[in-house]
């Protein structure tokens, strides 16, 4: 039996525990590691403003979309990470069927259009991108190029088309092919694109290489072509972008999204991160950045000029959950001796 001492200490600690549990968020002691594979430029100046806005600091650790989401898993519950914002869907599908994903709050979520977050509501989109082919103006007429992406598979294409099939953002292309035109169609594809293309380490090499004239064509997402314009100016840009149009696969529309990992020992604090990302404060910075060149989801917020209107876009009619994880993609890839 606990003596009354005993009892008055248990009950003056839940009294305490409670007391504790009803003060506000202490921002000022928060933190929180963020697992980056979005452009490093434009992440380190929404930290930096998200900081000054919640008092809660943000370590930011870099790298490649598909490579940080494999660390994920392979760190399992005992990631370091709080939060993931990466450039394309499928490695926030690979993290949410590993189970490693928690409940973004409905508040998020509701900032932007459904069709663009997660299926369960486990991540939310914050900006999009388009895939488009970048041209040399001296060496290709724009009446010239190919009504589908599929085309460039094609013998006439051989020696004319750029890729960089090791770059993340080439990945949910493959899955958009395999999601439209099956696994088999996929495959001859890009066999066609092995023997026709010229192959670059990333799209800023295939981009550049467009533009000085090394070859004719190449498949970017459409900021690598802005960011390079920017920097060279009208006088030196001898390139411009074509966007497939009808629906084609070649006008795939990716999906920036953001999660918090259920791991997260600051799951408040990563909520706030990702109420910030979709905030119209951020997406405001996002698209007058000059750097990043991609679409707000949020509804109301503009994007850089220098873009074409998204409500212009043409996109091929596939959901998120048909584009997948990439898994698919991968596979066929090195069949195709492309990775």
């Amino acid at each position: 039996m606990k003596t009354k001492s005993q009892l008055g200490a248990k009950l003056c600690s839940i009294a305490l525990l409670a007391a504790a549990a009803a003060l506000p968020f202490d921002s000022s002691a928060a933190s929180l590691t963020l697992y980056n594979a979005q452009h490093e430029q434009v992440v380190d100046m929404l930290a930096k403003d998200f900081e000054k806005q919640s008092g809660i600091s943000v370590k930011v650790r870099n790298g490649e979309g598909p490579a940080l989401a494999a660390q994920l898993v392979a760190e399992g519950t005992a990631t370091p990470a709080d939060v993931y914002f990466t450039e394309n869907s499928p490695e926030l599908m690979l993290l949410d069927e590993k189970g490693l994903l928690a409940k973004t709050d409905a508040a998020t979520l509701a900032a932007i259009p459904a069709r663009y977050n997660a299926p369960q509501g486990n991540w939310v989109g914050v900006v999009a991108r388009e895939n488009v082919l970048v041209y040399n103006t001296k060496k290709i007429d724009a009446a010239q190029l190919p009504v589908s992406l599929m085309d460039l598979a094609k013998p006439e294409w051989k020696g004319k088309i750029g890729i960089a099939p090791s770059d993340g953002d080439f990945l949910p292309v493959v899955s958009a092919v395999i999601a439209m035109k099956g696994e088999a169609g996929a495959l001859q594809w890009l066999k066609g694109l092995k023997t026709n293309a010229q192959i670059f380490d990333d799209d800023e090499g295939v981009v550049a290489a467009v533009n000085r004239g090394g070859v004719a064509t190449g498949v970017v997402n459409n900021y690598y072509w802005a960011r390079l314009h920017v920097q060279l100016g009208d006088s030196a840009t001898r390139s411009a972008i074509y966007h497939f149009g009808h629906g084609d696969v070649g006008a795939l529309v990716n999906v920036s999204g953001a999660a918090v990992m259920k791991s997260s020992q600051n799951q408040e604090a990563g909520q706030r991160f990702l109420a910030y990302l979709v905030s119209e404060r951020a997406q405001d910075l996002m698209a007058k950045s000059h750097v990043g060149f991609e679409y707000p989801l949020r509804a109301g917020v503009a994007p850089d000029p220098l873009l074409k209107p998204f409500d212009q876009l043409s996109p091929p009619a596939l959901t998120i959950e048909q584009l997948g994880d990439d898994s698919k993609a991968a596979k066929l890839m090195r069949q195709a001796g492309l990775l």
